[in-house]
This record gives C-alpha cells, sequence and structure tokens, in this order.
C-alpha cells in the first residue's frame, strides 16, 4: 500500500455562501492529492503523457462528513491500496487542521494509449517505483 499525504489552504473562491467548500471543489483537492502521490513516487502525469499515457478518472465516489471551511488547511491523504493494472484506484481522506476527518472519497481510472485510445496497462516505469509498496 502507498500512503501519501499534501496540503492545501481552502481558498475564499472555493466556498459557497455559508462558507463552507462548495462540494464540487473537492474533485479538485483529490487532484492535487493525485498529482503529488505520483509526483512523490518520482513519476508525474506529464511524464506519462509525454511518454503517450493519458489518465482519465472513470468513477468517483465521495462521502461528505464535515464542512471543510474558508482558510482551513486540508491535509489530503491519498493511498493506492493495491498494485495498478490497466486501472489505478485512488482513496482519499481529507482531514482539518485539529485532525477531523471531512471527507472520504474514492476515484478509478484508466491508463489509455493516447494513439489508440484504448486501455493499456501501467506503464512499466511506474510499476518499477511503486511495485516496492506492495
Amino acid at each position: 500500500m502507498y500512503i501519501s499525504e499534501t496540503t492545501v489552504r481552502v481558498r475564499y473562491a472555493e466556498t459557497d455562501r455559508m462558507g463552507y467548500v462548495y462540494y464540487g471543489n473537492y474533485t479538485q483537492y483529490y487532484e492535487i492529492g493525485r498529482v503529488e502521490a505520483l509526483r512523490q513516487l518520482g513519476t508525474s502525469y506529464k511524464e506519462m503523457e509525454d511518454n503517450g499515457i493519458m489518465l482519465p478518472v472513470y468513477t468517483c465516489s465521495i462521502k461528505y462528513i464535515k464542512p471543510a471551511l474558508y482558510d482551513d488547511l486540508l491535509v489530503i491523504k491519498t493511498i493506492i491500496r493495491k498494485l495498478p493494472t490497466v486501472k489505478i484506484s485512488f482513496d482519499y481522506e481529507i482531514y482539518n487542521q485539529k485532525n477531523e476527518l471531512l471527507n472520504t472519497a474514492n476515484t478509478l481510472l484508466v491508463f489509455i494509449n493516447v494513439k489508440t485510445h484504448k486501455p493499456c496497462p501501467a506503464p512499466d516505469a511506474f510499476l518499477e517505483k511503486i511495485k516496492n509498496f506492495f
């Protein structure tokens, strides 16, 4: 299992009239978590795209527990529980600065060959970097 953590501060523009983070903005936080998790592993979306692999989101499931508020410092915990194949599953837990769990989610992404637009196996270079966590 691979676990990554990154932080982000809630900006005013991300909140609604009640001062809560607007529900649709959480998917941006998940993307931040995914991108940083890959970067911490020593790879990036850009590197994969430059090598002919796209990673579109296939499914997204979210559970809202407590609201995040303007100026909260959020910890985005991103978890990869199993070695990727043609798909990669990311679990997320978002905590505030009081270490209260605010939100959980899962996204499933598919490795897609840019030229054929068909699913393909996870790149060997990526698997080499992540396999030691499993």
